[in-house]
């Protein structure tokens, strides 16, 4: 129809759910930190220099983004019209381009430059030298757009609030509203994970093992837990913005908040600091020093993970299994009661286990998916029975370890009858067992230890080990 005017679509949070200045960024930072802040640098010749710098530093797979379907079909049944549609975008041109060639809906494709950053009036200026005024409708998603709708025939907007989508009404022409806001609270929570904070329970574990009942101790345990659940939360939210590429090409991960788009990326940029900083006010709240400190190496530590340690073969295992350990040193830390070489000797060989079925299952989901290399990981599918081998290999010796800390005169001092805690050792054995065959057969979810707590056979395990252990003081 020759009476339609030009469809100009915005691309960041419009035509796809993210934000590509922000997937650029992400994804240089988990490849070479050290070419991050050279780009950062360019940052003093203007955003535009700094997107232009990025862009050439990244190599961003347009197949993998999150796209607005209601965009989408909104662009293909104008064209269907006879329509013509334009991609005008302040992102890098290069990265409007490869993101324009993957779809195939445009006629013409205009981004940033180096030079000019096409966002807000400047857009609105060059749609008006192009087309002119009134002669395009404009499909935008932010405040920034507010110019361009002013000067287009009709203004289509995505996702804005009920107060954005009054100012636009107060403009002149037409509007439509194409999507409604989509973030929501529940959204912000699952990116959090606190279903993960299980694995915080560890921090009670010298506690519990020293028989310890004094108030102030189980205190200062509980403030540990929540510093170390909201500063894990930090981690779980940076570990999913570098992994935005290889998430999106998982089964179950690329639902996951920021790699489908449900949260803007640049949220979970300030959300990482800000619960880091609310962890470490609890922190604080414990008053030891060396509380701080192992909070420190951890955070360190899954920072390493999370950008070099986890692309490394059995590297990676090892060092999951260390993080898993630190729980246990920093309630240690935490209360000033020490480790025994027992629990240490147990928790090493047992978390390194638990860290294996995690790699399980993720080579079992690879196998499955006829994929023939875990994203973003060292293995291949046909390591799957190796792993597993590691796995129940190194939870039978941690059920060993036990067997020989039962037989130890620290037993026979805290327990009137140290005899029944054998019983221990076969419930050990078995559940470690069955945790490496629910990862072979695919049951497994991604954190063995939060499959634990949400598994009725596993729970019923612990019921017993706790009955165990009663009989044993009793």
């Amino acid at each position: 129809m020759d009476d339609l005017p030009v469809l100009a679509v915005d691309l960041d949070k419009t035509l796809i759910r993210s934000d590509l200045l922000y997937e650029s960024f992400w994804d240089c930072a988990s490849k070479d930190l050290w070419k991050l802040l050279h780009v950062l640098g360019s940052l003093a010749a203007g955003k535009a220099q700094f997107k232009a710098s990025l862009a050439r530093n990244n190599a961003i797979d347009p197949a993998a983004l999150a796209y607005n379907d209601n965009v989408v079909d909104y662009i293909r049944n104008w064209r269907q019209q006879g329509g013509k549609a334009v991609l005008v975008t302040a992102t890098d041109q290069s990265i409007a381009n490869a993101t324009a060639d993957h779809l195939g809906l445009f006629d013409e494709v205009y981004g940033s430059d180096g030079m000019r950053n096409l966002k807000g009036s400047t857009k609105a200026g060059f749609l008006v030298e192009r087309y002119g005024a009134g002669n395009y409708d404009y499909i935008g998603d932010a405040h920034a757009d507010i110019p361009v709708w002013n000067s287009a025939r009709r203004a289509i907007t995505v996702g804005l609030s009920q107060k954005e989508r009054g100012r636009v009404h107060s403009l002149s022409g037409e509007v439509m509203h194409l999507c409604d806001q989509e973030h929501s609270s529940r959204a912000y929570l699952k990116a959090i994970r606190p279903h993960q904070w299980s694995k915080n329970i560890l921090v009670f574990l010298p506690l519990i093992a020293a028989h310890e009942a004094s108030i102030d101790s189980w205190l200062d345990a509980f403030f540990a837990f929540i510093c170390f659940s909201l500063v894990a939360s930090s981690v779980y939210v940076l570990n999913d913005l570098l992994d935005l590429a290889s998430d999106r090409l998982h089964p179950r991960k690329r639902n996951r908040p920021f790699a489908s788009g449900m949260i803007p990326l640049q949220h979970g940029t300030f959300m990482v600091p800000g619960l880091l900083l609310s962890g470490l006010l609890f922190g604080l709240l414990v008053q030891r020093a060396e509380f701080l400190l192992v909070m420190a190496l951890y955070y360190a530590t899954t920072m390493l993970y999370s950008i070099y340690l986890k692309r490394k073969l059995i590297v990676d295992i090892c060092a999951l299994a260390g993080l898993y350990s630190l729980r246990i040193f920093a309630g240690s830390a935490a209360t000033g009661l020490p480790i025994s070489e027992w629990l240490l000797a147990f928790s090493i060989f047992l978390f390194f286990s638990l860290a294996a079925v995690k790699r399980q299952g993720e080579l079992v989901d690879v196998v499955n998916s006829g994929r023939g290399k875990a994203n973003g990981r060292g293995y291949q599918g046909d390591d799957q029975l190796i792993v597993s081998m590691m796995a129940l290999s190194s939870g039978y010796i941690a059920a060993l370890v036990m067997a020989l800390y039962l037989d130890s005169p620290e037993v026979r001092e805290l327990y009137t009858h140290p005899i029944r805690l054998w019983g221990i050792c076969l419930i050990l054995l078995y559940w470690v067992s069955r945790m490496v065959m629910m990862a072979h057969r695919g049951i497994m979810d991604d954190d063995p230890i939060v499959f634990a707590v949400r598994d009725r056979v596993s729970r019923y395990c612990g019921v017993l080990i706790l009955i165990v252990i009663i009989a044993g003081i009793m």
